[in-house]
C-alpha cells in the first residue's frame, strides 16, 4: 500500500522510466510513503486499474508521452469512472503545451507542466495534508540541478539485470531545431561532473552494463564528454554498452582520441542528420555544418568500431521528394550502420507549427500527429515514403541483407529502394507481419524482377545472408532446407543488440549463426 502511486505505460518491458524515478527521489519525506508501478502499452486498461487499486493509493501520478497518449486515456476512463475520488495527476511533455484541447487533461484533478521534480513533491505535500487544492494548471518550477536529488538508486537489481538503464549528464539543449520540444530551453545545464560519476560507479559496481545517455548533446562540452568516456574506459568489459546522442558537426580531436580506444560494439552514437538540403536547415532555425558533419561520419565509420545511427526527418516544411531521394543517397555513402527514416511528427508546443499556413502544412490529429500533407509533398507521396520507412527497417537497417543490400541500392539508393518499396506494397498489402523467410523471398523476387539483377547473383547473396543470420527454415529460392538454428539473444541484451552483432558479424565476413543463448 502506498498513498502516492507513480505510474507510466513504456512501450516496451526493457524501457524503466527514468521521469518516475527522479519523482520519487525528489519526494523528500514522502518518499517512504510512494511506489512506482511501471506498465506495457498493450495492457488492458481495466487490468492496470486493478493492479493501481491494488496498492490503495490516494495520489496517482501518470507520466505522458507522445507513444502512451491514447493508453493512458483509457486507463484514467476506468480509474475515474471506479474511483473518482483518487486523485490523478499529469505530467510530461505531452501534457505540457497546448492542455486546452486534451482530453487526458479533462480527466485530470491536476497537470503540471514543465520540470515536475519539486512541484510535484509540493502538490503532494498540500494533497495529503487536506488541503482543498483548485489549481488544475501548475507550472513547473524549474530548480537548479544540483538541488535535484538524482534518481539512479531506484533502478533495482532486476531493472539493471533486464532493463536499459537511462542516465543524463545534462538537461537541455541550446539549440533552436523546430520540430524538437528541446528547441523551447533556452541552454543546456549539466549536472554537477563529480555527483553525476560517483552515481554511475554505483549502478556499475552494482552490475548496469547498459547504459543509454537521453542527453541531446552529449558532445556539446569536450571536456565532460570526454572524461564520462574514460570513466567507462576504467571499467571496460565485454558486456559493457553505451549509447549518445551526438551533435554531427562537433568531433574534436580530444574527443576523437578516446572514442577510438572502445572496442568495436560498446558505443553507439545516435547522429541526427534529418536534412542535407540547406534551405530547409535554415527554414526551421537548424544549424548544421554539412562538410564537418559528412567528415566526421566518415572518420567514425571507417576509423572506429562506434555503432552509427543515423536519422532522417521526412516531410519537414520545404523538402521535397527529390531533396530527400538526394540526401538518402548522401547519407547512403557514408556507410552508416543504420538511417532511421523518420515522418515529420507535430510535436505539441514545437514552433515547426508557424509554417502550417505558409506551406500548407496538414498534421494527424492523433498521436503521434505525423504529417500528412504540404505544399512539396502530397498525401500519397508521404504514405509511399511512410512504407518506405518500414521496409527500410526491416531491410536496410536489419542486418540481415549485408550481401544482398549492395544489389538491392545499385548506384540510385533511393530510386531503387522506393522502387522495391512500392513493389513489396503491391504484393503484399501490408507493411507488418511479414514472415521473415517470406521477406527474404520477396526480396529474391523484387531482385530477378523489377530490380532486374540476374537470378544467379540475387539467389547467391541472399543464400549468404539467409545462412549467416541464424533464421530456419526453407524459403523457396534455397531449394534445400539450411537446418540453421533460430537467433537468439538474451533478455538483458540492449535495444539493437541483435542488429549490432548482425552488423559485426558481417564486416568481419563470419557467416555462421550466431550461438544460441538464453531467451
Amino acid at each position: 500500500m502506498s498513498d502516492i502511486l507513480l505510474c507510466t505505460l513504456n512501450a516496451r518491458y526493457i524501457h524503466a522510466s527514468l521521469g518516475l524515478r527522479y519523482l520519487l527521489a525528489n519526494l523528500g519525506a514522502l518518499e517512504e510513503r510512494a511506489t512506482i508501478a511501471e506498465f506495457i502499452i498493450g495492457q488492458r486498461p481495466a487490468a492496470i486499474v486493478e493492479a493501481i487499486l491494488q496498492r490503495s493509493p490516494r495520489i496517482v501520478g501518470f507520466g505522458v508521452y507522445i507513444w502512451n497518449v491514447e493508453e493512458t486515456e483509457r486507463v484514467l476512463g476506468v480509474l475515474k469512472a471506479v474511483r473518482p475520488d483518487i486523485v490523478v495527476v499529469l505530467g510530461g511533455p505531452e501534457v505540457s503545451h497546448e492542455t486546452e484541447s486534451q482530453r487526458v487533461v479533462k480527466l485530470a484533478d491536476h497537470v503540471i507542466t514543465g520540470w515536475g521534480d519539486v512541484t510535484f513533491r509540493k502538490l503532494c505535500e498540500r494533497l495529503l495534508a487536506g488541503e482543498d487544492v483548485e489549481e488544475h494548471l501548475l507550472a513547473g518550477e524549474q530548480p537548479p540541478l544540483e538541488s535535484i536529488a538524482l534518481p539512479y538508486a531506484h533502478y533495482t537489481d532486476q531493472d539493471l539485470a533486464q532493463r536499459m538503464v537511462y542516465v543524463e549528464a545534462s538537461r537541455g539543449c541550446p539549440f533552436k531545431c523546430e520540430f524538437c520540444l528541446s528547441s523551447l530551453d533556452r541552454t543546456a545545464w549539466p549536472f554537477d561532473q563529480e555527483r553525476f560519476l560517483a552515481a554511475l560507479d554505483s549502478l556499475h559496481r552494482r552490475g548496469a552494463r547498459h547504459f543509454k545517455f537521453v542527453d541531446r548533446t552529449f558532445n556539446l562540452n569536450v571536456n565532460a564528454s570526454r572524461r564520462i568516456l574514460e570513466f567507462f574506459l576504467e571499467r571496460l568489459d565485454e558486456r559493457l554498452f553505451l549509447h549518445f546522442e551526438v551533435v554531427p558537426d562537433h568531433l574534436p580531436d580530444r574527443l576523437k582520441e578516446v572514442i577510438v580506444r572502445f572496442p568495436p560494439g560498446q558505443l553507439q552514437f545516435e547522429i541526427g542528420i534529418q536534412t542535407w538540403n540547406p534551405a530547409v536547415q535554415a527554414l526551421i532555425s537548424r544549424r548544421q555544418d554539412d562538410a564537418r558533419t559528412e567528415a566526421n561520419l566518415r572518420w567514425l565509420r571507417e576509423s572506429t568500431g562506434v555503432h552509427l545511427h543515423t536519422d532522417l526527418i521526412a516531410g519537414l516544411p520545404g523538402e521535397t521528394l527529390q531533396s530527400i531521394a538526394a540526401g538518402f543517397d548522401r547519407l547512403v555513402a557514408l556507410r552508416p550502420h543504420e538511417i532511421q527514416v523518420g515522418i515529420l511528427k507535430r510535436l505539441r508546443g514545437t514552433p515547426i507549427s508557424r509554417h502550417t499556413d505558409t506551406h500548407e502544412m496538414r498534421f494527424s490529429p492523433q498521436p503521434p500527429y505525423e504529417i500528412l500533407g504540404s505544399d512539396t509533398l502530397g498525401f500519397a507521396d508521404l504514405q509511399r515514403l511512410g512504407r518506405f520507412a518500414r521496409y527500410w527497417d526491416l531491410v536496410g537497417n536489419s542486418g540481415r541483407f549485408s550481401n544482398t543490400l549492395p544489389l538491392l541500392l545499385s548506384d540510385t539508393p533511393f530510386q531503387r529502394f522506393m522502387q522495391f518499396s512500392d513493389w513489396l506494397h503491391g504484393r503484399t498489402g501490408q507493411t507488418h507481419a511479414i514472415a521473415l523467410d517470406r521477406l527474404y523471398e520477396h526480396v529474391h523476387d523484387a531482385l530477378i524482377g523489377p530490380l532486374a539483377v540476374s537470378a544467379a547473383e540475387a539467389t547467391a547473396a541472399l543464400r549468404l545472408d539467409y545462412e549467416g543470420s541464424g533464421a530456419r527454415g526453407n524459403p523457396s529460392f534455397l531449394g534445400t532446407r539450411t537446418g540453421r538454428s533460430r537467433e537468439r539473444t538474451s533478455i538483458n541484451a540492449p535495444d539493437g543488440a541483435r542488429r549490432q552483432g548482425r552488423h559485426r558479424r558481417s564486416e568481419a565476413g563470419d557467416t555462421k549463426p550466431p550461438a544460441p543463448d538464453i531467451d
